[in-house]
């Protein structure tokens, strides 16, 4: 069991039982108002998950919360989804960046060039099947938007795999884990949005998406245990 929950053990359920009201919120079977509670709320438990961890490597630590507080942001933005979609994408694009800079804090950007490769064929074979039911007026935002996405994916993965037989390689491979349900997310959330309606869209959204983040969360080094809580 890592830092975080050992000192609150209560927090993987709270985490699991908010997204699971919000889910369902969502997708109807209860009423809809409980969004504006219980999403939020979720992407605070795991910041919350997060807070106590990195201390040995103060920098990625920072960034890390800056990206989850930035993801927060994002989550009430999309509560209004037309409204709020160009204010949200901004926000999750600017928490992409600070993933994108704590991922290169064990290892320089592009460490391994395979990841960078595919998740930018991925990404572009997206980009090529959405394109034309995104409105003109998006297209530019939601370009930068996905080259931030995939960056972000391939630098997790490249820090893996680069640091695959260093004592890191839990934190390394949870971070890479996180890009790709990241990555899965936005790619559902996309289709779901510009092209095909999916169905229990909400549940395969989100849930992938609070996989990303509590794995994203869980890439930092767990805060020392004393004696009494080991």
């Amino acid at each position: 069991m890592n830092g975080s929950t050992r000192q609150w053990p209560w927090l993987a359920w709270a985490v699991a039982l908010c997204a699971g009201i919000t889910i369902s919120a969502a997708s109807g079977g209860l009423p809809a108002a409980l969004v504006f509670m219980f999403k939020p709320l979720t992407t605070v438990l795991i910041l919350a998950h997060a807070w106590p961890r990195g201390a040995q490597m103060p920098r990625q630590q920072v960034l890390i919360r800056i990206g989850l507080a930035l993801s927060l942001l994002g989550d009430i933005f999309l509560m209004w989804p037309k409204q709020g979609f160009l204010p949200g994408l901004l926000a999750f694009a600017l928490a992409h960046g600070a993933y994108i800079a704590a991922f290169c804090q064990p290892v320089r950007i592009a460490a391994r060039a395979w990841p960078f490769a595919a998740y930018g064929a991925a990404a572009g074979l997206i980009l090529a099947m959405l394109w034309p039911g995104v409105p003109p007026g998006l297209r530019l935002p939601v370009l930068a938007y996905v080259v931030l996405l995939a960056t972000m994916a391939a630098q997790a993965a490249a820090w893996w795999h680069s640091r695959i037989a260093a004592p890191e390689r839990v934190r390394a491979r949870d971070a890479a884990l996180g890009g790709l349900m990241f990555f899965v997310s936005d790619g559902l959330l996309a289709v779901n949005k510009f092209d095909t309606p999916l169905p229990l869209s909400a549940l395969w959204i989100l849930l992938s998406y609070w996989l990303a983040q509590w794995c994203i969360a869980g890439s930092l080094e767990a805060a020392p245990q004393s004696r009494s809580q080991a």
